[in-house]
């Protein structure tokens, strides 16, 4: 991809699963990655394999949900690999359960990881990219966002939220030279779907549904993201803004 190396770029949730293959493959294509993840041995997992492939990265442990603690996870690595050029909103997390079975609670840990997180993301790096009139802005949200999903009634919510999100700030900031796009992967075979389909009869239910339901007759890997994320960062993609991608095995299809 053109325009990529040497662009510092933030992953969050980058300590497995498809934030760890968008990172990687942003290393590979010579950006310097910054791995934002909960997880410290993940994030040193991912930046260990980066680095073996002759790729740079550096961990941060940081709780997206946290304002504060994004501003100085953001603060330390620009000061590691310099200005943010590319941010992938990308962390997230859930359960598969029926709204009326759900608690306050519960709605506030979905919507603090989903919702918050990336606005605090966006809200620590964007200025800095409309003070130097350039960055992009790939968020990761769902199909569960566009088209609804049973049992994740408050996530859907949430990743419908980021794609708004997405289209409203894509427009304040078109004249920033700031593009912001939104990728929104089918159901993936990831730590966190092998949790939702462990947990109960009825998670393990869903997920069999859904992998009968996609044209491809598989779920997606992790592996089938980063390529539209690397697209979407590089200069290939300067004239795209605003849009919403779904990478789902055919699962759905807009247009």
């Amino acid at each position: 991809m053109r325009g990529l190396r040497g662009k510092a770029a933030i992953v969050t949730g980058s300590g497995s699963g498809i934030g760890r293959a968008i990172a990687r493959r942003l290393a590979e294509e010579g950006c310097r990655v910054g791995v934002f993840d909960l997880n410290p041995a993940g994030a040193t997992e991912t930046v260990a394999a980066v680095r073996a492939g002759g790729g740079e990265a550096f961990a941060h442990t940081v709780d997206i949900a946290d304002g504060a603690a994004v501003t100085e996870a953001v603060r330390a690595f620009e000061a590691e690999a310099g200005p943010t050029e590319i941010l992938v909103n990308n962390a997230g997390w859930d359960r598969v359960v029926p709204f009326l079975e759900t608690d306050t609670a519960f709605w506030k840990k979905v919507i603090d990881i989903n919702l918050y997180g990336p606005l605090n993301m966006h809200h620590a790096v964007l200025p800095g990219m409309v003070q130097r009139r350039r960055g992009r802005v790939i968020s990761i949200s769902s199909d569960a966002g566009r088209v609804g999903s049973s049992g994740e009634s408050v996530y859907s919510a949430c990743k419908g939220g980021i794609i708004a999100f997405t289209k409203t700030m894509a427009r304040e900031l078109a004249r920033s030279n700031i593009q912001l796009n939104t990728v929104c992967p089918g159901p993936t075979d990831t730590p966190l779907l092998a949790a939702v389909a462990a947990e109960s009869a009825t998670g393990a239910k869903i997920v069999e549904r859904l992998e009968r339901a996609i044209p491809m007759r598989r779920l997606g890997r992790p592996e089938d993201y980063p390529g539209i994320v690397a697209f979407l960062a590089s200069d290939d993609a300067a004239y795209i803004t605003g849009q919403t991608i779904s990478v789902s095995g055919g699962l759905t299809m807009n247009g």
